[in-house]
């Protein structure tokens, strides 16, 4: 079945950097679109980024474009979301999908 497993969240200082992956299984990864999206406490889900099935063409919500870039490794099977200077308002769980799966997510939090 599918699978898509999220990681490498954390704690970090306003200014720093994270790198998200999500280990994808169950289907034919480089076939598909994927896209990041995030939830921040008390909001709903917000788009924050997609990337097309081979990688040339991606799209970015205004709020992060310029500081997050969202890489894919086809041959991995996985999916990256870097993310630089990150701010307060960048806290939220950080969720992989694709059009019907989603992922558990991962605790991103910006905090000083």
């Amino acid at each position: 079945q599918v699978q898509l497993v999220e990681s490498g969240g954390g704690l970090v200082q306003p200014g720093g950097s994270l790198r998200l992956s999500c280990a994808a299984s169950g289907f034919t990864f480089s076939a598909y679109t994927m896209m990041w999206v995030r939830q921040a406490p008390g909001k709903g889900l917000e788009w924050v980024s997609n990337i097309s099935n081979d990688g040339g063409r991606t799209y970015y919500a205004d709020s992060v474009k310029g500081r997050f870039t969202i890489p894919r490794d086809n041959d991995k099977n996985t999916l990256y979301l870097q993310m630089n200077g990150l701010k307060p308002e960048d806290t939220a769980v950080y969720y992989c999908k694709t059009s019907n799966h989603r992922g558990q997510g991962t605790q991103v939090t910006v905090s000083s």
